[in-house]
Formats: structure tokens, C-alpha cells, sequence
């Protein structure tokens, strides 16, 4: 039942109420108003009829009081008269008339105890009014009762009862009810009449609003609501169409933005609001398992937490990892089926020593093998699984593949996996720069391109990764964000206290710089107490609050020696690779220049470099 139809019920049903109300109290107070006048109307005729009679009395005329009687019936309403005598008068004056003898045990009543007594007669005819008055003997007036009564004052003389009609009374009243019921049914009407014309644009925009947000919940943003009043029903409307305007170019640009992340265009009839609700999932889902992956600490870490999201977040248990091998021809299983360093089942043994025989490690692309059957001739199922069709992801380091990911799907998944590809292909994205640091620090493991020492990275180390890391950041399009560190006064710890302090100094230095930034980004001693960092995917402005914690870091730290303790503080400068320069080694260069600034602008400082501070004339 909508709003309209309740508050047409609900009026209604309390103007039926108060008709009824008005019939019920009318009729009862017009009951009453007409007892208590036909009662104050006999009191008055019971009056009349003393005095008459007193008058009487003293005129001699008292043989003719019927005869009065019979002409106070002609009094409108007034049905009867008859006086009763009294015991005393009977005694003084005799019984009198036959009709003067008291007729019922009401007359007896009030002849014995002076008290007046009315009686409504309602018996299948017109209502009546019976009213018994005593006539008590007193001394007021003149002529009065004791002149010719020998009684006691107070003694009752007599009584007279009295019949009224109120018949003509209740036909008034039941019409003045029937005017006031006409009245007040009337101006419920227009009161109605009125109310609902007011309601009709509540009620209108209430339902368009209604079906506006079950379509929103649907995903579609477009309607708009008709503006029905100029009021604050008027205002709603516009501040929905504003704010379902509002929601849909919201969601159009989240969507296309997310969708750009994540290669994947929503169905131009699906559900807008769900489906972007679905990717921001995805994508933080994604953030949140790349951050996982870069706190593990080896590259096989980092393979069984991708089948555990392969497994858990997209359902699939049917699969293989391989990563080629640097240097060889050769390609190995790193999980499969959820089980590591387990042998090749689902493609030809042959591509682990010939790696060319995967299509994805020849191509570089996507192998869609749901879509596209027997795509790939190096997908071979046991003979125990058949049915099962394939999907292979490249997963891309140093600008070429670095690893693979193979689905395998049977006939009733394929489906569902391909409405899945874009959002697994967002969590390789985030994978495959975390792998190719692990992998690349695993492979300076086994090259010895540590220093020794301090236990960070060496000159060597960066310059026998810096073609891959420069030909990964162009590939991805990203940035690399290069500091160049160096502690001020250093030389004065050697000369002051010692090398072993100095060696001190530098191994709290280096736990401090490999703690401020994250696993993928490299920190290397470059040379004495001079220090680089590279921060992966990070501009030069996103480096500076990098480089202030560590500035502030080292400024606190406090390193016990043999002499006592020591406090250093450290200068930066900053570089962006390829904005500042398109040759990494002159973006070096820049973050060096602005390295001697901080420390010409008196050390203990962060810079950024700026076209200006390079002196075109000493090229690098």
C-alpha cells in the first residue's frame, strides 16, 4: 500500500470516526438539554399550579380547579396535570375528587417524603417526561399555605404530577445532528479533496525516486525524475537528478580509469555500480598481495603465495609456474598443482630443455588456448585428464619473459576463467617486478656483488643490472627515483677515532638505509661513505619523503664506539630517471650535483635536482 492509498485509509477512517463521534455525543447532549428543560418546565407549570390553587382557595373558587387543569393541558408539550391530596388536606377538607387520590407508589413517595421525583417514559412511542412536585406548607408570600391550612410548615399538602412530551424536542435535535453530520462530511470532503491534491506530487515523486534507486541498484544512473512542485518536494527531485548525474560521470571515469588498469572494458548492458565495485576489489586485492610478496624473502616465496591466490582468489587448481632460466635455454616447473619444484605435467617435457617449444616464451603474448584450441602444440594433458583446454600468461622481467603462468581449464570452467583473465593478469603485473628483484638478488648472491662489509649492494652490482632495470622501467613506462647519500664529516670519525668506529658508523648506516625503503629497491655503498638508493615506480618528487626520513634517521641514530657515542648526519640529492635525464648514468650525475649543493647549502639536508644547478659545460 503506497503512501497516497494510507493516508487515504487513515483519513477516512478518521472521518468516519468523527461523524460517528459527532452523531453519538449530538444526540446525547441534545437527550439531556431536552430532560433538563421539559423537567424545569413541569417544576414551572407544578409552580403555576400551587398558586392557582392558593388563589383559589382564598377566592372561594377552589370547587373549579379541574376545570383549570384541563386548560393547562392546552400548553404545548404538557400531555397531563392532575394534583394528589395529601393526608392533612384530606383530614382538614376531606378525599375530594377520585382523581386527587394518589395512583401509584411514586405519588405515595413523594407525598411521604417531600421530595421531588421525574421519570423518563420510553416505551414504543414518544418519549415522555413524568415529574411528581410536593406542595410543602410555608409562611413566605401572601397570601400563603397557613391561612387556611392547619398544618405544621414544612408538612407536605399534596402533590401535583405533570406528563411533558420532548418529541418535538428530539425531531430538532435529530435534525440540527443531521445539519452538523452534512457539514462536517462536507468539509471532510474538501479537506480530502485538497489533501490529495497536495499528496500527488509527494506520492509522484516518491515513486520515481523509488524506481530511480532500484535502477541505480541495478547499475543504471540515467533517470531522472520529473519536477512536480516548485517546493521542497521540487528540491528533492533536483538534488536526486543532481546527485544520480553526480554518480553516474563518478562511476563512468572510476570505471574507465580501473578498467585501464586492469585491461578489462565492462559489458556495455552490465551492471555499472557492481562491476566497478568488482574491479576496485580486484585491484585492491592486488595491492594488498603485492604487499604480502615484496616482505617474502625469496623468489620461491613469492611463487607459492601466487598459487595460493591462484587456487584461493580465482578458484583454479589446475595449473603450472615455470621460470626460465638466465643464461640457457631451458625453462623449469616451479609449482604445479599446487606442489613445488614438481615435474612437468600438463606440456611436453621437451620445453624444459628446448624452451622455444613454448609458445608463450617464443611470442611474448598471451596464449588463449580456451578460446583458440590446440594453440599450442607443447600442451600435452595426461592421458587421465582429458577435456582440459589451457591458458597461458607471460609474466615479463628485463623487458622480456621471465616466468610463465598456465591455467587448466575444463569444459565447465572456461567461462568463468576468461571473465577472470583481466583481473589475474593485474595480480602477474604486480607480481612480475617483485619476482625480477628477487631473482635478480638471489642471482648477486651467487655473484658475490655485495659489499662485504656493510652487507649492501656494490658498484658492481649496478652495473651489471643497469641495462634490464633501465629497459624495465622503459617498458613499464615508470620512473626511477636516484639518490645519491653522503655522511658529512666522515672523514673526521676515521681521523677522530679510528677506521674500526668509521666501519661502525657505515654498518649502522646501511641498516638504516636498507630498513627505510622496500625489498624492491636496490641500496648500494658506492663508494666509502658515499651511498645510492634506487626506488623503483617512484618519480623524483614521490622520493624526497624518502629521503627525508632517512635524513631525520640518521640524524638520530647514535652509534656506540670505543671512544664514546657518535651522531652523523647525512646529505641527499635527488634525480628522476627518464625525467631528469634520458641516460641513467647522467641521471646519476644530476643526483650527485645535487648532492655537492646539500652539501655547499650546509649539509644535513635533502635536495632535488633542478636544471639549474647543472653547469652545461661540465658534461658527464
Amino acid at each position: 500500500m503506497n503512501l497516497q492509498n494510507k493516508v487515504t485509509l487513515f483519513f477516512g477512517v478518521l472521518s468516519l470516526g468523527l461523524v460517528a463521534a459527532l452523531v453519538v455525543i449530538g444526540l446525547w447532549s441534545f437527550r439531556q438539554y431536552s430532560v433538563a428543560t421539559a423537567s424545569e418546565h413541569i417544576r414551572t407549570a407544578a409552580e403555576i399550579v400551587r398558586v392557582h390553587l392558593t388563589e383559589s382557595m382564598i377566592n372561594g373558587v377552589i370547587s373549579k380547579r379541574q376545570n383549570f387543569l384541563e386548560r393547562l393541558k392546552e400548553v404545548e408539550g404538557l400531555q397531563s396535570a392532575r394534583v394528589i391530596r395529601g393526608s392533612l388536606v384530606q383530614q382538614q377538607f376531606g378525599k375530594g375528587f377520585n382523581e386527587e387520590q394518589p395512583a401509584d407508589s411514586i405519588e405515595m413517595q413523594v407525598l411521604a417524603d417531600g421530595k421531588q421525583h421525574f421519570d423518563i417514559i420510553d416505551a414504543n412511542g414518544p418519549v415522555i417526561i413524568r415529574g411528581t412536585i410536593p406542595f410543602v406548607a410555608h409562611r413566605g408570600g401572601n397570601p400563603n399555605c397557613l391561612q387556611c391550612h392547619q398544618v405544621a410548615e414544612g408538612s407536605v399538602l399534596g402533590a401535583v404530577t405533570i406528563t411533558m412530551s420532548i418529541e418535538h424536542l428530539k425531531r430538532k435535535a435529530i435534525y440540527t445532528v443531521l445539519l452538523m453530520v452534512a457539514a462536517v462530511t462536507l468539509f471532510a470532503f474538501a479537506t480530502f479533496f485538497l489533501l490529495r491534491r497536495f499528496l500527488r506530487p509527494i506520492v509522484d515523486t516518491a515513486v520515481h525516486v523509488e524506481k530511480a534507486v532500484h535502477r541505480a541498484i541495478g547499475g543504471e544512473f540515467k533517470a531522472s525524475i520529473e519536477v512536480l512542485t516548485r517546493d521542497e518536494i521540487g528540491r528533492i527531485a533536483n538534488d536526486v537528478n543532481r546527485l544520480l548525474a553526480f554518480l553516474d560521470q563518478g562511476l563512468t571515469r572510476i570505471s574507465r580509469n580501473v578498467a585501464l588498469l586492469t585491461e578489462h572494458t565492462p559489458a556495455p548492458n552490465g551492471n555499472q555500480l557492481q562491476d566497478t565495485i568488482d574491479m576496485v576489489d580486484a585491484l585492491t586485492q592486488a595491492s594488498q598481495f603485492k604487499q604480502a610478496i615484496e616482505e617474502d624473502e625469496t623468489k620461491a616465496e613469492v611463487y607459492c603465495r601466487l598459487a595460493s591466490a591462484v587456487e584461493g582468489r580465482f578458484g583454479v587448481k589446475e595449473y603450472s609456474m615455470y621460470e626460465l632460466v638466465l643464461n640457457r635455454n631451458q625453462i623449469k616447473p616451479m609449482v604445479v598443482d599446487g606442489e613445488a619444484d614438481a615435474g612437468c605435467k600438463w606440456c611436453d617435457p621437451l620445453i624444459q630443455v628446448r624452451s622455444e617449444s613454448c609458445r608463450v616464451r617464443r611470442t611474448g603474448h598471451l596464449v588463449d588456448g580456451l578460446s583458440t584450441p590446440d594453440i599450442c602444440y607443447a600442451f600435452k594433458p595426461p592421458a587421465e585428464a582429458p577435456g582440459r583446454h589451457h591458458i597461458c600468461f607471460p609474466i615479463m622481467s628485463s623487458g622480456g619473459v621471465g616466468s610463465v603462468l598456465q591455467l587448466v581449464v575444463d569444459e565447465d570452467n572456461i567461462e568463468r576463467v576468461k571473465a577472470l583473465t583481466p583481473y589475474i593478469n593485474v595480480y602477474l603485473q604486480e607480481a612480475a617486478p617483485v619476482l625480477e628483484a628477487k631473482r635478480l638478488t638471489e642471482t648477486l648472491r651467487e655473484s658475490n656483488l655485495r659489499d662485504p662489509m656493510t652487507g649492501l649492494h656494490n658498484r658492481r652490482f649496478l652495473e651489471e643490472s643497469v641495462d634490464s632495470l633501465v629497459a624495465n622501467t622503459q617498458r613499464r613506462g615508470g620512473h626511477l627515483g636516484v639518490m645519491m647519500l653522503d655522511l658529512d664529516y666522515f672523514k673526521m670519525v676515521n681521523d677522530t677515532y679510528g677506521h674500526d668506529a668509521g666501519d661502525a658508523v657505515l654498518k649502522a648506516l646501511a641498516k638504516v638505509l636498507a630498513g627505510a625503503v622496500r625489498s624492491s629497491d636496490m641500496v648500494i655503498r658506492y663508494g666509502g661513505e658515499e651511498f645510492m638508493i634506487i626506488l623503483q615506480n617512484t618519480d623524483g618528487d614521490g622520493a624526497i619523503p624518502v629521503a627525508e626520513k632517512i635524513r631525520t634517521a640518521v640524524e638520530e641514530l647514535k652509534v656506540q664506539v670505543a671512544g664514546g657515542v657518535l651522531q652523523k648526519t647525512i646529505s641527499i640529492g635527488i634525480a628522476d630517471f627518464p625525467k631528469d635525464s634520458d641516460t641513467f648514468w647522467q641521471a646519476i650525475k644530476f643526483a650527485d650535483v645535487a648532492l655537492y649543493r646539500a652539501k655547499e647549502d650546509g649539509r644535513n639536508r635533502v635536495v632535488r635536482f633542478t636544471p639549474e644547478l647543472w653547469d652545461a659545460q661540465n658534461a658527464y
